[in-house]
């Protein structure tokens, strides 16, 4: 199990004490990232799902906000669908169990900055995966017309980069085994998926180079819209 890989635990455990100092400092828990869970990555690290990082309230922007790029080495952007847990979602929870906790999903934009090649799984989950920012759109509760598995994104980014009805599973798979996966991985960065947490699911699509003067729109049709402009 990829909780048990040598180079999850010793990288998760550099990464909790990350996580342990922005709190001490007075960050706000906010919840986690799922990354590296396409099938090209997971082959690539050897693991069968996505690796985990935090996000605290320090590196959440506005929607429609305006983020500076001055001193990041390689930066992306990555459109991704958030979710909300409305319970806790244990170690060993079912799919069915982690998709009963989705109270809400929303659209989202992550910023990462690629300040090394990611060849080195350790060292990736120690530098918290890349995470810099994150901008969320409102949530949406899931029920009705809503469901998870039927969230599909728009994008407008930088250059050429525009999708239509994007559909997560696409590059993710099924994105109720991506909060599962990580509620197995939070043990070792001695943490755990509970209520009220946020998730970011991954990059819908590859992740876009990005620069300043670059802006982007994603939309999630029936569910609102989230933007971020560079500077």
């Amino acid at each position: 199990m990829d909780a048990t890989d040598p180079r999850i635990a010793a990288g998760l455990q550099a990464q909790a004490g990350l996580r342990r100092q922005a709190l001490d400092d007075g960050a706000q828990r906010l919840g986690w990232k799922a990354g590296f869970g396409t099938r090209a990555a997971k082959e690539g690290f050897g693991i069968s799902g996505p690796i985990v990082g935090f996000i605290t309230d320090r590196n959440l922007l506005a929607d429609g906000a305006e983020c500076s790029l001055d001193g990041w080495t390689k930066p992306h952007m990555e459109p991704e669908v958030a979710v909300r847990l409305g319970r806790d979602v244990a170690p060993g929870a079912t799919r069915e169990e982690a998709l009963d906790a989705v109270e809400a999903v929303a659209p989202a934009i992550e910023l990462i900055d690629l300040t090394f090649a990611p060849t080195d799984l350790e060292a990736v989950l120690s530098g918290n995966v890349f995470h810099r920012h994150v901008v969320l759109g409102a949530f949406t509760p899931v029920g009705g017309d809503i469901a998870l598995g039927g969230v599909r994104l728009d994008v407008e980014g930088p250059g050429e980069t525009s999708e239509r009805a994007v559909d997560p599973s696409g590059n993710l798979g099924d994105l109720a085994e991506v909060v599962r996966h990580l509620a197995g991985l939070l043990p070792a960065a001695d943490d755990a998926l509970r209520a009220g947490d946020v998730v970011i699911t991954g990059s819908v699509i590859a992740a876009v180079p990005v620069a300043a003067g670059d802006h982007t729109t994603v939309s999630a049709p029936g569910m609102g819209s989230v933007s971020l402009t560079l500077t």
